[in-house]
This record gives structure tokens, C-alpha cells and sequence, in this order.
């Protein structure tokens, strides 16, 4: 019961990773709120979580701003802290730079950075009051490295990690604790709601995620991070987690090596999104 009586905040909890985040850390003792746009499915995960602690389903969009500082207020006028935020809303894309249209890119912007960040911000001065917490965003691999079809997720994620590093050095010694997570292939929806470059669904099981780790083992090595106070946990096996290491140690090599695995073309198309 490492999360007894602590009020865990999950973002994303509707599916995948921040379902399970949900259901464990209720399992092991916390008050969970369970935060996600569809309201539906947020019923449904409160419903299957087992604990003794209650649960607290609380639709939010985190594009929204003023939605995020109302969510924070009711989360903090019901229970007078957060324990621990888990930032795991995300959305990624499946284009080709050339074909994804600006409005795109700004949409994976705003549900990856702009929002663990708006959300950071509302809880933070209440965990600076309390002199403790726990800050976590749940990133991915793709914040170490670039792929190709997935610029705009790269980028975000990248943003991710500088703003949540700085974080970490601004709150040192305040009580308050920053892990970066960086998952690599799990089975999720994930692609299936991957936005392709006009915007559309893309609507498609990547064969990669389709073999990858479940999200209940994803999880709960997280939940075993945060407890640790890790600072930065890898959760990614084979070529994941060799890229991520070879980006560090010769970015060359690891470009010659994607190349090789996966050969990409760029060509310009006659119909490009703007």
C-alpha cells in the first residue's frame, strides 16, 4: 500500500496507461481522481477499481485553461492537496512533415506540452504550501530521439523534458519531487487516435505497439518510479531502448541504424495541407 491516503491525480485515465495508473494506485490505497474528455469511460474505470479509498471521475479537456484552474480548485476544495499529479494525457501524429498541416502541430502542442504544463502550474503553488508532492509526466522515448512520421510528437515530447527539467532544479529542496517517464512500445490505442496530417484519424494499430509491453506492466513500473522518487525512468526494451542510448553516444550511428532498419523517401506531394 504505497499510496495509502495519498490523492493521486491521473490525467488520461479514460484507457491504456492512465487507466491502469488508475486502478493500481486506488489498488494500493490512494483517493484517486480520474481525469480524461470522455466521461463515459471515466465512469467505467472508477467502477472496476479496487481500493478502499474513493474515486473522483472529473471530465477535463487540457487544452482548456480555464477548464484546468476549475478542475484544480474542485480537486483542492474537496481534498486540500494533490499528493500526486500524474500528467499521461497525449495524443500523437502520423504524417510526413511536408503533409501535416500547422493546425496539427498545434494540436499535439497543446494536449502534450501546453497542457501538463497549464495543469502543473495550477497544482503547483498548493504543493509548494504543503512542502511536498509529487510531479509526473508521463513523456515517451520519443523525447530522446526523432522518427520519421512522428515530427510533431517528437517535438512536443522534446518541450516536454526541458520544461519538466526545469521544474525539478526550481523546486529543489521545496519537498517536491519530478519524474520524467519515457515508455516505448506499448499496446495501447494510442495510434488509433493518432491524427494523420490533415487532421484526421488515423486509425491504425501500429504492428510495433501491437507486440509491445502491456499498459497494466507499464504501469506499474511507473507507480514503482514515483514511489522511489526517481528522477527520469526508461521503460522501453530492445530497439527503444537501444536508440535512446545510441542517440547519447553517436546520433550518426543512430541515424545510419533507422535507415537501415526502416529506409524512409521523402517526395513532395501536389496536395499539401497548410
Amino acid at each position: 500500500m504505497r499510496f495509502r491516503d495519498s490523492v493521486v491525480w491521473v490525467t488520461g485515465a479514460s484507457s491504456g496507461i492512465g487507466e491502469e495508473l488508475a486502478k493500481q494506485s486506488h489498488a494500493e490505497g490512494a483517493k484517486v481522481v480520474l481525469s480524461a474528455r470522455r466521461e463515459d469511460e471515466l465512469n467505467r474505470v472508477a467502477a472496476e477499481c479496487n481500493g478502499p479509498e474513493e474515486t473522483v471521475v472529473l471530465p477535463l479537456d487540457v487544452t482548456d485553461e480555464a477548464a484546468i484552474t476549475s478542475a484544480a480548485e474542485k480537486v483542492l476544495s474537496r481534498f486540500g492537496r494533490v499528493d500526486v499529479l500524474i500528467n499521461n494525457a497525449g495524443l500523437t501524429q502520423r504524417a510526413r512533415i511536408i503533409d501535416t498541416a500547422m493546425s496539427v502541430y498545434r494540436q499535439v502542442m497543446e494536449v502534450n506540452y501546453f497542457g501538463p504544463l497549464a495543469l502543473t502550474k495550477a497544482v503547483l503553488p498548493s504543493m509548494l504550501e504543503c512542502g511536498k508532492g509529487r510531479i509526473v509526466c508521463v513523456s515517451s522515448v520519443a523525447g530522446k530521439y526523432g522518427s520519421p512520421m512522428r515530427s510533431g510528437y517528437n517535438g512536443a515530447k522534446h518541450a516536454v523534458h526541458g520544461f519538466f527539467d526545469a521544474l525539478r532544479e526550481e523546486t529543489q529542496g521545496s519537498g517536491i519531487d519530478v519524474t520524467l517517464v519515457l515508455p516505448g512500445a506499448v499496446k495501447t490505442d494510442v495510434s488509433i487516435n493518432a491524427l494523420r496530417g490533415d487532421g484526421s484519424k488515423y486509425d491504425r494499430m501500429d504492428s510495433f505497439l501491437e507486440s509491445g509491453m502491456s499498459a497494466a506492466g507499464c504501469a506499474a513500473r511507473i507507480l514503482t518510479a514515483v514511489h522511489l522518487r526517481q528522477r527520469e525512468v526508461l521503460i522501453a526494451e530492445g530497439i527503444a531502448r537501444r536508440n535512446v542510448w545510441l542517440k547519447r553516444i553517436s546520433p550518426a550511428l543512430l541515424s545510419w541504424s533507422m535507415r537501415r532498419r526502416k529506409p524512409f523517401r521523402t517526395t513532395v506531394t501536389g496536395n499539401r495541407p497548410t
